[in-house]
């Protein structure tokens, strides 16, 4: 290989050092996790840790944040304030250290901070790197200060101080739109965070104003444990009133844990290290799972609910409607990356372990009948997941017969799972025309007959008599549940393709329950997406535009000179197009509109797949109630 002149001149003067905060800036995603919505509203919760950690130590018991009308995010506490005195090192204000340094902090000693979510010292430097503009307010000793910063660099020097009777810090930015693809926050988003926040740390009250809806919501629950177990079964039909709570501490590490089982068929765990939510578990969730097996068998010999000839449960047997949080707080936590999705310090496994172990068996002899009521689960759950094993067996053997492809569905040519992509299409009529407008070289189609199987109130085994369902696992091909392969995923391209009315919109959460309880690293890896096909065909003369919201359509009737000529059809089904149609506005890579299916939220996620499509018709109520007035083109 030919290497230019330049290439060949690789010295000294190659190797780039960014200075300060440019690292942030150039390669925002090592700190953040991305540049997308999940990334911008990570800032947020960088700076709101930094004010719960002020309320893990004892200082702090309200914490303010809001979304202002700019876009503009501000974050106050009443905690003690970052230091203004000058720094040791370069003689600036502590707080401007804080702010500009990376790995800068009062965490990594343990002295102001025992314990703390927070120990990289990377959080509030990041965030004001990320800025177009941050502006820190801090009340301490009676004196109030400000600074602002622009794109992490100080603009002006900390100001005169002025006479203040409050305590604390505010941290108002604004998200740099040269970073970030879209600054636009939920309150759904950040008020599921908080109330995490809020549940872990009884008494803390932490509000969230929306301005730009005029809207105020408080968090604070004074029951702690239970009140978060309460809540995530608060759609379900529970097999114990009380929720089992466990609270010790071990070698300076603290566990907290709540407990129940309910009568649904999907394990819901979540676990946090110094507040974080590590969505990826780490060591504290495998000490938790270790001591639950151990600890519902030998209660369960105890109480003769086991008897000497039966096997001892499995950890896969007590998985089935389980519900649990687990919480520990440690002075030096080790998480796997920045953005802090796992835990792995490995004393933690056994700290925990042994804490949640004693708090069973001590919970289980005053509660007799609960460690009954959690073995008839789990012998069923033991019975429905060797039917699930053998359903299985036939999916995988159908799949090896040389049949393993449905007949219903139409192939693409291409064998590249890179370049292919496979159209989930509502019904035979609709699955027609895609099948004629498609492009044969990459895409296929599989059509569904009806609804299928509402996932979250079966079991894996009745999951898997569904032929529908099936039809999807042979058709990809990567197996389902636990055996799921996505390096065998025939498709790296899922698309959801609905009518744009209510079945559709229907259909679509069926299968978008399926996916996330089953198939869930199809939506990790970004492979899972909705086809949004237009609602209106515009037509003035011999013109024809398609628009796909009410804010495209009203942009050309209000334009038009003369709005009487325009022809105007709301386009209800696939069906009413022909091949060529669909082809144009859904399928034709130049011009369709896909949304890729993310998750932002493991938790919230979770919440509203069991609020829409759980038992319990109360919480569904009260979703529809507090949604209605985003509605829009309802079907009726």
């Amino acid at each position: 290989m030919t290497m230019s002149p330049a290439a060949r001149q690789y010295t000294a003067s190659s190797i780039q050092v960014l200075e300060g905060l440019k690292a942030v800036r150039k390669r925002p995603g090592m700190y953040i996790g991305d540049t997308a919505a999940r990334g911008l509203h990570h800032l947020v919760y960088e700076v709101v840790d930094n004010s719960v950690d002020e309320a893990i130590g004892g200082y702090c018991t309200a914490i303010y944040v809001t979304i202002n009308t700019d876009e503009s995010i501000s974050v106050e506490d009443n905690g003690r304030g970052i230091p203004t005195d000058p720094h040791p090192s370069n003689g600036r204000p502590a707080s401007e250290v804080v702010l500009t340094t990376l790995h800068a902090g009062g965490k990594f000693d343990n002295a102001a901070y025992k314990v703390s979510g927070g120990l990289h010292g990377v959080g509030v430097s990041v965030v004001n790197a990320l800025s177009e503009w941050l502006v820190i307010t801090i009340c301490r000793n009676g004196e109030s200060r400000t600074q602002r910063f622009e794109r992490g660099i100080p603009v002006t020097d900390l100001s005169d101080a002025i006479p203040t009777e409050k305590n604390g810090t505010l941290v108002h930015f604004m998200a740099d739109r040269e970073i970030f693809e879209d600054v636009k926050y939920s309150p759904d988003v950040l008020g599921a965070r908080l109330r995490e926040l809020a549940f872990l740390n009884p008494g803390l009250s932490i509000t969230l104003e929306d301005k730009r809806e005029q809207k105020i919501k408080e968090y604070r629950y004074d029951g702690g444990m239970k009140s978060f177990i309460e809540y995530l079964n608060r759609g379900k039909t529970v097999l114990f009133s009380e929720p089992i709570t466990i609270s010790g501490e071990k070698d300076g590490t603290s566990v907290d844990l709540g407990l129940q089982y309910n009568d649904g068929y999907l394990e819901r765990v979540f676990g946090f290290a110094n507040l974080i939510h590590t969505i990826e578990g780490g060591t504290h969730v495998s000490g938790l799972r270790t001591a639950l097996t151990r600890g519902v068998n030998e209660a369960a010999r105890r109480e003769k609910y086991l008897k000497e000839k039966d096997d001892n449960l499995t950890g896969d047997d007590l998985k089935e409607g389980l519900t649990c949080v687990v919480s520990v707080k440690l002075a030096n936590p080790q998480f796997e990356g920045q953005t802090k999705t796992k835990l792995g310090n490995s004393d933690v496994k056994g700290i925990v372990d042994s804490i949640v172990y004693e708090g069973l068996l001590s919970w289980f002899e005053d509660n007799p009948q609960v460690v009954k009521s959690v073995v008839e689960k789990a012998i069923k759950a033991r019975q429905a997941r060797e039917a699930a094993k053998r359903a299985r067996e036939l999916v995988r053997k159908s799949a090896m017969s040389g049949m393993s492809l449905p007949g219903k569905l139409a192939d693409c040519s291409s064998k590249s799972p890179e370049n292919s992509e496979v159209y989930i299409v509502e019904g035979d009529s609709a699955g027609g025309s895609a099948k004629q407008g498609r492009d044969r070289t990459f895409q296929a189609i599989l059509p569904l007959r009806g609804k299928i199987l509402n996932v979250e109130k079966a079991r894996l085994d009745k999951v898997l008599a569904n032929q529908e369902i099936r039809t999807m696992i042979q058709t990809f091909g990567a197996g389902v549940g636990d055996d799921f392969d996505p390096a065998k995923l025939r498709y790296h391209k899922i698309i959801i393709m609905t009518d744009a009315d209510v079945d559709g919109a229907h259909i679509s959460t069926l299968l978008l329950t399926f996916f996330y309880r089953y198939m869930p690293a199809i939506i990790e890896k970004g492979y899972l997406y909705l086809a949004q096909p237009p609602l209106y065909r515009v037509q003035k003369g011999k013109t024809v535009t398609y628009c796909y919201s009410e804010k495209e359509l009203r942009g050309i009737l209000d334009g038009a000179s003369d709005a009487s000529k325009i022809s105007v059809q709301r386009y209800k089904g696939l069906g009413e197009m022909n091949p060529d149609q669909l082809w144009e506005t859904t399928m034709d890579p130049q011009n369709r509109v896909l949304k890729r299916v993310e998750i932002d939220d493991i938790m919230e996620i979770d919440e509203y797949f069991s609020i829409l499509m759980g038992d319990k018709v109360e919480p569904r109520r009260e979703f529809i109630a507090a949604h209605a007035h985003e509605v829009r083109n309802l079907d009726v």
